[in-house]
């Protein structure tokens, strides 16, 4: 079905999203894996002596051989780690994403780079060469185009295997879309190079941010630029017609032209690569990173040139803070039906991890709800549902570790600068918490994500410690026994929770089957007595939902008034071990609700 205008397509308000962080999901090819040459220019600034690939199965925080005689300490030689994770081990995964239920797939960057992260482009309009199959043929490829001129442009070997993941994966009938940032490259990309080497000379001096050019008569470099967030080496694109602005907050402006054109032209290629109109051998959108940083004119242009091409893609904004750590961005300026169709929804979040962890001094049932209609206020039904709610990213700490820590959301979730953080896995009580989380998150309105590798117990501090390789079931790995600091701990084992991640199929399986937790209006109930039991309904003509949740450490009788046209029954518990007893008479419904526990009601309708 086709997407009217302003509205978020429709397959975006039913997806189960599984976000990839490619280098850390799956080797799938070590033939590819990355070389010293094909790093150069990436974050620390250097390739170590006697530098080598990361084994998969590595303790985290073990200093790699080559890193022993690194300055700096962890963060420094992390970065210049890599695992080789490529689009064949996503290839090869496919059947488990299948099984676990997901229909929807958000890639971080794909395009080449030097980087793990691939935020600092090289080249928008190619696949990073060690995901393919043949980097050195890739790179003597992209030197026989001109990267200003499409008519050049030729497919490489990781190009055509992305070409061949996007058939597989429309083929099993899920979507993806392709993380990209327009408001950087990295200082390795083509036009940057250009402008180092010619300066004022350079066809792309107006591309970037540029404050003063190099004079070539002194012996000084009085080139001088904005980087993102003062980065140097992510290079920002110039920004025109600018007014309005302020850190945090949407503003008026666009991209400089030429920027506009290159960045339509790389647009256009992914969505319908071999450009017959027919989208779909292409990706089904884009997540935008930044957003915030880059001017609302290009993005309502950018959406208009989108749909015209598809109108069914996705366009995902990063949409965080405005005042971090306190003051998340309201995201409403992007959500007005000329620019995005959805955000990233780190305000759900917050304040339900706040209920649920009970963290950074916990809030009541009654503070969760009304927290909640303000985060939901305005927006229409396509909007909230078509929203991103995850508990973990790339640039948060893990789900598990964010439940075992109870500071503010991502403050001090650093562990080389918080020795006391928990960063092993989480405790009973903690998994009880996160399992009823889960099943709020799979109920409640919005499109509920996971961060590849959640769904096995990942545990992990803030970044770069959420971005470790995926500990598959069928691999063995070292024990942690580290810090960050290089002391030794003891041993950690390291080993996927199955237990949980059949948990999670279980949830993807009955968020398909239950069109009200799907599409259903909420309610909420009061329940004065118990502060910390939270109950709401979700129902529309088809079916009704009553979910319950104790965020206590304690078990609570409950007692709530049901309309039913039948017997009520539980559907799902997230505690699955203890048996729950309903009592419904005269239209209320009586039961006790152990401690950490989640409940699925189905409510009978004629």
């Amino acid at each position: 079905m086709t997407a009217t205008t302003g509205a978020p397509p429709e397959w975006s308000t039913k997806a189960i999203w599984y976000q990839i962080f490619v280098e850390r999901f799956h080797n799938g090819d070590p033939s590819n894996d990355p070389r010293p040459e094909w790093m150069e220019g990436s974050y620390p600034g250097y390739i170590p002596d006697k530098w080598e690939i990361t084994p998969w199965d590595w303790d985290w925080y073990r200093p790699d051989p080559w890193a022993e005689s690194i300055e700096g300490g962890f963060h420094r030689w992390v970065a210049a780690r890599r695992y080789g994770g490529d689009l064949q081990g996503v290839l090869n995964k496919l059947e488990y994403l299948e099984q676990l239920g997901i229909t929807a797939i958000y890639f971080n960057p794909l395009y080449d780079s030097p980087s793990l992260h691939k935020y600092d482009a090289r080249h928008y309009r190619h696949i990073d060469r060690t995901f393919g199959p043949d980097p050195e043929g890739d790179t003597q490829l992209m030197l026989t185009e001109s990267p200003a001129d499409p008519s050049t442009w030729k497919w490489t070997t990781a190009d055509r295997l992305f070409l061949q993941l996007i058939e597989q994966i429309h083929r099993r009938g899920m979507k993806l879309i392709l993380d990209v940032s327009w408001n950087h490259t990295g200082n390795t990309f083509w036009a940057w190079q250009d402008l180092l080497k010619n300066q004022q000379k350079s066809r792309y001096r107006d591309w970037y941010d540029i404050q003063a050019l190099d004079d070539p008569e002194t012996d000084e470099n009085e080139l001088a630029y904005e980087g993102w967030l003062g980065v140097k080496t992510l290079p920002e694109l110039r920004k025109v017609a600018v007014r309005d602005k302020r850190d945090g907050y949407p503003f008026e402006g666009d991209l400089d032209p030429s920027v506009k054109d290159h960045v339509l032209e790389v647009t256009r290629r992914w969505l319908d690569p071999n450009q017959d109109g027919d989208p779909s051998d292409g990706v089904d959108g884009f997540r935008l990173d930044v957003a915030a940083h880059v001017p609302l004119g290009f993005w309502r242009d950018y959406r208009n040139k989108v749909k015209a091409i598809n109108p069914d893609a996705l366009l995902l904004g990063e949409a965080w803070w405005t005042d971090w750590p306190d003051t998340l961005m309201d995201p409403r300026p992007f959500l007005q039906g000329d620019t995005f169709d959805s955000v990233m929804h780190y305000q759900w979040y917050r304040p339900a991890r706040k209920f649920f962890a009970q963290a950074n001094g916990g809030i009541s049932a009654e503070g969760f709800v009304k927290a909640m209609q303000e985060v939901y206020q305005g927006y229409d039904q396509d909007t909230r549902q078509g929203l991103m709610n995850l508990v973990a990213s790339h640039d948060s700490p893990r789900f598990a570790t964010s439940f075992a820590n109870h500071n503010p959301y991502k403050f001090q979730m650093g562990a080389a600068g918080n020795p006391s953080l928990h960063v092993g896995p989480p405790s009973a009580k903690h998994l009880a918490r996160m399992q009823s989380m889960l099943l709020h998150q799979f109920s409640f309105l919005s499109a509920p994500h996971i961060w590849a590798g959640d769904e096995l117990g990942m545990w992990g501090a803030d970044d770069p410690d959420c971005r470790k390789p995926i500990i598959w079931p069928e691999m063995t790995f070292q024990d942690e026994s580290y810090r960050p600091d290089g002391t030794k701990v003891g041993s950690i084992p390291v080993r996927a929770n199955l237990e949980l991640m059949d948990f999670i199929r279980q949830l993807t399986l009955l968020r398909k089957k239950r069109s009200d937790w799907l599409s259903g209006d909420v309610t909420y109930h009061s329940l004065a007595n118990q502060p910390l039991v939270l109950a709401y309904e979700r129902f529309n003509r088809i079916e009704h939902s009553l979910m319950v949740f104790n965020a206590s450490d304690q078990s609570c009788p409950v007692s709530l008034p049901v309309e039913a046209q039948g017997t009520p029954k539980v559907v799902f518990q997230s505690q699955q071990d203890q048996s729950i007893e309903l009592d419904w008479e005269n239209k209320l419904l009586n039961f006790e609700l152990p401690a950490y526990t989640g409940l699925a009601i189905d409510l009978p309708i004629p």
